[in-house]
């Protein structure tokens, strides 16, 4: 019965049934909760509204001093506190504050009480910031980093509500610069950007002049919801950071270890092999390769495993102090947030302590007995487990060890011993926030913080491993490198430059929701690095012979051919120009539609960088009628009309073969059941790999290596394959180029 009364207390805040039902689950939230909910209820005399009471909800699950439950609990009955925003800033008060009295006068300072701010002072305010920005919005438009729009108003209105300003954002940047077009989803010219340039340094002196410079970190710029890291030595102002009596000495120890760096401070990679069934040495290897290749080098590569004898001395204490036991259920028995007490949870210390000696010392089969955790997480999942019995020989530390640290129990922990200021994660290891603390402060350590941030996915695509895997094994794609993935070392091998990843993600930003983007909005950063650092080539997928009869010389002529048309200073390369040279057979109609205008009887066209027109003279066909030959008279392109368009060629070519991909799935969400009924796996492209074996490329890329990059003329970019072997090179195209509705 006090189930169900509950239940309906919570519902009454606004929660589902559900989320009601999974609250109960955690005895201390839910215990606050149900404080708070009849403390209001006696305060209003009347149901509680659901803005209330999801303040309520977020007050109960982010309050760690109980103490100071009833005294908010008013303030959010009483409408004195009644935004996301002041909640924020009094559960900060009363953290840094965790002194009697708090000052109520200082209190509602802090936290707008009494503060009101009308659409009318948003709406002034939001367009005060447009105006200081407008020269650069009218250059960059949607380019522009509205998020900078709202860090300003927010700034001049604190307690402003969010969603307020965001609408008045929108609608003022619609009215000023009307629909997005589709060249908004481009990259901005690049006349535009020089101008803007020119502009944002003139603004840049005028505020270094009115006394008002404040330098942005690459943080604050980044599009999105930019995280708020605290400062070195406030772990405590963090949001569920769990205070102690020993806290504030830990983490001025940690402050005098790291000279309070944070920002330009150092950051480790650091892997977590704590599992010997699943860590080999080359996915480490290989992780470390990525990281260098992005551009990052780590102050330090550190691994779980340095660890492993530090982290056994402290679960031993762990057990010691009555915060961790020996259990006897098994796996299946673990299973999911609504698994049975252990019987053992209270049996005697010094029995745990025997007993985690024995599963260190090999006298316990697999699963036959875990170290657990007496903690409930957010989840409402019980005891984590902290330890648990592996006889398979790890890669590092070979059988020195038959029992293994879980990620919930290692990753505070190392954290801790590096002095890591702010570890960051994705969003789905916010369930273990509450472990990450309690397990610091059960041990009396240094206690980070961890920060989750949002995954980012892409349309078109799965990205998790065990669904890559599924790939691999079903032979849907040959490896983790197979460039129709979204892998780094498949992006790699298909061409794509580390550069364009970085301004794709920076363009994306850092926000704690998961994002889903297109793909073609990453193509469109890979396009804008391989257009300044990808030199052309000429490459024909499906070559047609052409013999110009009346060649002008004797021999081969050598072209010569920019290798970036647009800046000639980046140098040339020479290609040679024969008698029989190999275009497109797309390039060659023998019954023209119309508007056509590449090669066709009474029809010439011009060979790009030779300075020659061709004209075509006879068709020659085999036995099936199929066009095998052309043949051509020539002459020099300033001897007459100019052809309606010009061709790229090949002669005395290199046979190579192309790889051209697609996208690997049909459908924009291939995992989703109501988009893909049959499961991800059914709705492979079955055109997603084309393999041309007869192309041709110009002898200019003979010496090429793998991953060297190149434009190859009307076509696209590629990039060489690592299958690459002597005298027989393989290309993969990484991206087409920009589509443009005036080539035919």
């Amino acid at each position: 019965m006090a189930t169900l009364d509950s239940v309906a207390l919570f519902t009454g805040l606004g929660l589902s049934e559900h989320k009601a039902r999974e609250t109960l689950k955690n005895a201390a939230l839910s215990t606050q909760l149900r404080e708070a909910a009849i403390q209001a209820q006696h305060t209003l005399g009347s149901t509680i509204d659901k803005a209330t009471g999801t303040l309520l909800y977020g007050l109960a699950s982010r309050l760690r001093d109980s103490r100071r439950l009833s005294f908010l609990v008013s303030y959010i009955a009483s409408k004195k506190i009644h935004t996301e925003l002041q909640l924020s800033a009094a559960l900060e008060y009363v953290r840094s504050h965790p002194l009697d009295p708090i000052d109520t006068v200082d209190f509602e300072q802090e936290c707008g009480v009494g503060i009101l701010v009308t659409p009318e002072q948003i709406e002034e305010a939001v367009e005060a910031t447009i105006n200081r920005h407008r020269p650069q919005l009218l250059v960059e438009r949607y380019h522009f980093n509205m998020g900078l729009l709202m860090g300003e108003a927010r700034a001049a209105l604190k307690w402003a509500d969010g969603k307020m300003i965001k609408h008045e954002v929108d609608m003022q940047v619609l009215h000023l610069l009307g629909p997005k077009t589709e060249a908004d989803l481009e990259k901005k010219p690049k006349v535009a950007k020089a101008r803007l340039e020119e502009t944002e340094r003139k603004t840049t002196k005028d505020v270094v002049e009115n006394g008002e410079a404040q330098t942005l970190s690459l943080m604050e710029q980044l599009r999105g919801e930019a995280l708020k890291f605290h400062k070195p030595g406030e772990n405590f102002k963090t949001p569920g950071y769990v205070t102690t009596p020993h806290t504030m000495d830990l983490l001025k120890q940690h402050l005098e270890i790291t000279g309070g760096q944070a920002n330009n401070g150092i950051c480790f990679l650091r892997f977590d092999d704590t599992n010997p069934e699943k860590e080999e040495a080359k996915f480490f290897t290989a992780i470390h390769d990525m990281v260098t290749w992005l551009g990052y080098t780590p102050y330090k590569v550190t691994y779980a495993s340095d660890y492993f004898d530090q982290l056994y001395a402290w679960a031993v204490e762990l057990i010691r102090r009555g915060q961790a036991y020996v259990c006897h259920q098994r796996g299946e028995e673990l299973k999911g947030h609504n698994s049975l007490p252990s019987p053992w949870r209270d049996r005697p210390i010094e029995e745990s302590l025997l007993l985690f000696e024995a599963m260190r010392k090999g006298k316990f089969s697999e699963g036959e007995a875990t170290l657990r955790m007496k903690l409930v997480m957010e989840d409402g999942k019980m005891d984590p487990v902290a330890y648990r019995v592996k006889y398979t020989p790890h890669h590092r530390t070979g059988d020195k060890w038959c029992i293994y640290p879980t990620y919930d129990y290692t990753h505070c922990l190392c954290d801790s011993i590096e002095h890591i200021t702010h570890s960051l994660c994705t969003k789905e290891f916010q369930a273990r926030r509450s472990s990450y603390f309690w397990l610091c402060n059960a041990l009396d350590v240094y206690c980070p913080v961890q920060w989750e941030y949002g995954r980012l996915n892409l349309h078109y695509a799965v990205v998790s491993k065990r669904k890559i895997l599924q790939l691999v094994a079903a032979g849907a794609v040959r490896d983790w490198d197979d460039p129709r993935l979204f892998t780094l070392t498949a992006l790699r091998r298909r061409g794509f430059p580390p550069e364009a990843i970085n301004n794709f993600c920076a363009r994306v930003g850092v926000t704690v929701a998961q994002t889903t983007m297109e793909p073609h909005l990453l193509e469109a950063c890979v396009r804008d690095v391989l257009n300044d650092t990808a030199p052309r080539a000429m490459a024909v997928l499906e070559p047609l012979q052409v013999i110009i009869t009346n060649f002008p010389a004797g021999k081969p002529l050598d072209i010569q051919v920019p290798n970036f048309p647009a800046d000639e200073t980046k140098g040339f390369h020479q290609v040679p120009f024969a008698s029989t040279v190999f275009i497109e057979k797309t390039d060659f109609k023998e019954e023209p539609e119309p508007g056509y205008k590449r090669l066709a009887r009474g029809q010439p066209v011009g060979l790009r960088h030779t300075g020659y027109v061709i004209e075509l003279q006879q068709v020659v066909k085999g036995p099936s009628g199929c066009v095998e030959c052309l043949e051509v008279t020539c002459r020099r392109a300033d001897a007459g009309e100019k052809p309606k368009a010009f061709i790229h060629w090949v002669s005395q070519p290199l046979g190579c073969e192309i790889r051209l991909y697609e996208r690997l799935f049909q459908h924009k969400n291939p995992e989703d059941p109501a988009e893909v009924p049959g499961g991800f796996l059914s709705d492979l492209n079955p055109a997603s790999l084309q393999v041309v074996e007869a192309a041709v490329v110009d002898c200019s890329v003979a010496l090429a290596k793998p991953f060297d990059k190149f434009q190859f003329e009307r076509l696209g970019y590629f990039s060489v394959d690592p299958d690459s072997r002597e005298g027989q090179l393989v290309f993969n195209r990484t991206v087409t180029l920009k589509e443009d509705p005036g080539k035919v």
